[in-house]
């Protein structure tokens, strides 16, 4: 069975966009030469559209309608059995449709990229839209489509690891990687060494500043 799911587990958002960029500049190089075909989801807990499941499947349809004619067949017919958008359609016929292209034969390997999952809100709404979000990776885990790479990064959120440590085919954590400190230790310095402002300090002083800040992010 071709198929897996990779988990990368970040201690800060800064080092989470900077990974999950690069994740999606080597799979975009693959799908520029036609081998592979990408969808990337990027949460944001600022933004309405990109918070939730519904912003997630309809990004989902609509990169992947422009990669495929096949794909965008059965986006036209989805569409026109809901009155050219005259009807709403719900979480579960866009789920439905995602399905029918994940399950076309003959196409491309389909990445499937769920990135700061961990800014998907957790709310007391039942499900939350993170809750729905997690259902819904259980889903296509549990359909185990051959076609299928799912990769889903995020801050090391307990609910999150919870649900995703029991499917996982690997599970990167920098959070808990041994050179985490040396890690966040020269973001800090980098940082320091070029802010315009800090750039007037005595050095003294800006190796103080790192010194502080790396012992106080505790892994974080």
């Amino acid at each position: 069975m071709l198929w897996y799911v990779d988990v990368w587990l970040f201690p800060s958002q800064e080092l989470m966009m900077s990974i999950s960029s690069k994740i999606v500049e080597d799979i975009n190089a693959m799908k520029k030469l036609g081998l592979v075909s990408l969808v990337f989801f990027y949460h944001d807990f600022s933004e309405d559209q990109k918070r939730g499941i519904r912003g997630l499947l309809s990004s989902a349809l609509s990169q992947l309608c422009d990669q495929s004619d096949a794909y965008y067949d059965i986006l036209s017919t989805f569409y026109s059995t809901h009155h050219n958008g005259g009807q709403t359609a719900s979480n579960d016929e866009l789920a439905g449709c995602l399905k029918k292209m994940l399950e076309l034969p003959r196409q491309a390997p389909i990445f499937l990229i769920i990135d700061a999952l961990d800014e998907c809100p957790n709310t007391s709404k039942t499900p939350s839209h993170r809750e729905e979000v997690l259902n819904l990776v259980e889903k296509l885990i549990d359909s185990q489509l051959p076609n299928l790479r799912i990769c889903v990064t995020s801050r090391p959120e307990a609910d999150i690891k919870a649900v995703l440590e029991r499917f996982i085919f690997r599970s990167i954590s920098l959070h808990d990687e041994r050179g985490q400190m040396e890690d966040i230790e020269n973001y800090i310095k980098s940082f320091v060494n070029t802010r315009r402002e800090m750039q007037k300090w005595r050095q003294e002083h800006r190796e103080r500043v790192i010194d502080v800040l790396t012992k106080r992010a505790d892994g974080m």
